[in-house]
């Protein structure tokens, strides 16, 4: 009883510290307010102070519930976003996987896309070819698509835009006619649905991020799912150093103990502590969901209603048989301002307001991309550039936004 109640005291002294007197800038809009409650940290600190940190219980729980929501067979929590693609891209290539992908294989990409969508695919050996996105839906063109897929085609890297998505059943059904792995990166579109279902649950693999500023934060995190239990045991084997000293989806030791080494493999494990913060927030992602389309509807209301509004910008909006789940408000400048974008960021970076690209623009103009020879004919993709050139996202908050904050969100925006 007295430890419990050191334990409440401190948490009390914490609680007012750092939660009770936090500092409330005026006049800021970052990408996220707010992101975790009391009740998330709480969680958190729960397992401080179990004193068991590391990959448990509290994983699996979250891992089971990920996969109910979704409505797929399986889960598997790791580290990032970004090694959920990782794992993805090497169950692609382990012989244990049938008709595993060689050294060489092609894979297609969209150009805009983010690093460790494309990275881990070359890592792990094959080789990469950029295709257009559709300047309405900044998602594949599906024609383009189809366009670029020969016989050396094995793999489709699809990144599920800021919420946004294709016509992902028509990719499912063009992958599988042309025998193509389709990985979904839904890191930026966890609870987006195309006809009802969740993207990333069509293809082999989907991934997920709970970065700071996603759908639901654990600070850091990530998911991977798919329905096949033979590639569930590979990423499985793949997430912690290839040895099977973990426990499989039915919770039951699949080994001695020993040290046995089956396959290859990472440590890319998440610790309980991201799994309950992630957990709890989970719960609260439709409602989260809800506020962010909220919210971008008011900003643009906002400013298209200003006297001040002149088409200075246009914006992005839901595809066809979409229901998203904004990560953020993608904006495309009017060409006549193409000049002032750069000034015009650092003016509302100057005024508090955080802006990001949209995902990473054009990646062929990344230097990383030129030091591998990725774009060996130096192709050029118009959707994708027009939008590096024009396009930029700010924040969607997970409470609603209030008139002052929107005011001043307005006003800067337009002294464009």
């Amino acid at each position: 009883m007295a430890i419990r109640m050191k334990y409440k005291n401190l948490f009390k002294s914490l609680e007012k510290k750092y939660l009770l007197n936090k500092v409330v800038t005026k006049n800021s809009y970052p990408l996220l307010d707010d992101a975790f409650t009391f009740d998330d940290l709480q969680k958190g600190i729960d397992v401080i102070l179990s004193g068991k940190l590391t990959m448990g219980e509290v994983t699996e729980r979250f891992e089971y519930e990920f996969a109910k929501f979704l409505n797929c067979k399986y889960a598997l929590m790791v580290n990032s976003g970004s090694s959920a693609n990782l794992l993805a891209a090497f169950a692609l290539t382990n012989p244990k996987k049938k008709n595993f992908l060689k050294r060489g294989d092609e894979f297609l990409i969209q150009a805009l896309c983010w690093s460790t969508s494309l990275w881990p695919l070359f890592q792990a050996g094959l080789k990469p070819k950029f295709i257009d996105v559709n300047s309405k839906s900044f998602n594949i063109d599906t024609v383009e698509l189809e366009k670029n897929i020969s016989s050396r085609t094995k793999a489709l890297m699809l990144v599920h835009v800021l919420g946004n998505c294709s016509n992902v059943e028509k990719i499912k059904r063009i992958c599988k006619s042309n025998d193509i792995f389709l990985i979904e990166d839904s890191c930026e579109s966890l609870g987006t649905k195309y006809n009802k279902k969740y993207v990333g649950t069509f293809g082999d693999f989907g991934t997920y991020s709970f970065y700071y500023s996603h759908q639901i934060t654990a600070g850091e995190g990530g998911m991977i799912v798919c329905n096949n239990l033979s590639d569930f045991k590979i990423i499985h084997e793949l997430r912690a150093h290839g040895w099977d000293r973990t426990r499989n989806h039915k919770k039951k030791v699949i080994s001695n103990q020993k040290f046995n080494f089956i396959n290859s493999g990472f440590n890319v494990r998440p610790l309980d502590i991201s799994a309950a913060i992630g957990m709890n927030q989970f719960k609260r992602l439709n409602y989260m969901k809800d506020i962010r389309k909220f919210n971008k509807k008011k900003i643009i209301h906002k400013l298209i209603s200003n006297k001040k509004w002149d088409n200075q910008f246009s914006f992005l909006e839901e595809s066809k048989n979409v229901q998203p789940s904004w990560f953020g408000l993608p904006i495309l400048i009017n060409r006549r301002y193409k000049h002032k974008k750069n000034l015009f960021l650092k003016y509302l970076l100057k005024n508090n307001i955080e802006s990001r690209p949209i995902i990473s623009g054009n990646f062929v103009n990344q230097k990383s991309v030129k030091l591998f020879n990725l774009n060996p004919t130096n192709k050029t993709f118009k959707n994708s550039q027009e939008i590096e050139d024009l396009g930029f996202f700010i924040g969607l908050h997970t409470k609603k936004i209030n008139d002052r904050d929107l005011d001043y969100l307005t006003e800067k925006l337009l002294s464009i």
